[in-house]
């Protein structure tokens, strides 16, 4: 089953398709903007297409939205991938011509808000590397608690590297909303 559409007053999220791998591939192939990634730069719009076809699949376990501004150009994404249950992790990526703008956040906060409200999860936890400080910004600001630090979690393309843990619980987030 597709993901519901969100909106906001900027965007629209919408179920990622496969023929957004080419408004994709510029942020996947930049250097900068996978740094932090669990895989290196894509070299190709081949590679683009495979990752994105695996991540619009239904039934595979991920919730994923395009981030659009309303003309339905994919800028990036955000992703709520199957955990425990009633617990999903969230995971993001934006265009980075697209930064310092807030529509990460907005994006975010959209997702965990349908996370809660209408999947009824009670919990949502986000893995970072500890020198990430944009998604770190993000998270705190959020209002994620930092859980845990795990020492060489990932084996990546730039090294092993640690993890920070962060998560929130439904109460929180509607205290936090409710203020």
């Amino acid at each position: 089953m597709p993901v519901p559409t969100l909106t906001t007053d900027r965007l629209v999220l919408r179920q990622i398709r496969e023929d957004d791998a080419a408004a994709l591939f510029p942020v996947l192939s930049d250097p900068k903007a996978m740094t932090w990634w669990s895989s290196g730069p894509h070299a190709s719009l081949a590679e683009t297409a495979d990752y994105v076809k695996g991540n619009a699949a239904e039934g595979q376990g991920f919730h994923c939205w395009a981030i659009t501004t309303g003309d339905d150009v994919a800028l990036g994404w955000v992703i709520l991938i199957d955990g425990k249950p009633d617990v999903k992790e969230v995971g993001y990526i934006l265009h980075r011509d697209y930064w310092g703008r807030g529509l990460a956040r907005e994006a975010v906060s959209k997702v965990i808000d349908h996370g809660f409200r209408d999947l009824k999860l009670r919990r949502i936890f986000a893995d970072t590397d500890p020198e990430n400080a944009g998604s770190i910004g993000l998270l705190e600001g959020l209002g994620f608690q930092r859980e845990g630090h795990l020492r060489g979690e990932w084996e990546t393309h730039i090294g092993i590297r640690d993890a920070l843990i962060y998560g929130m619980l439904r109460d929180e987030w509607m205290m936090e909303k409710a203020q």
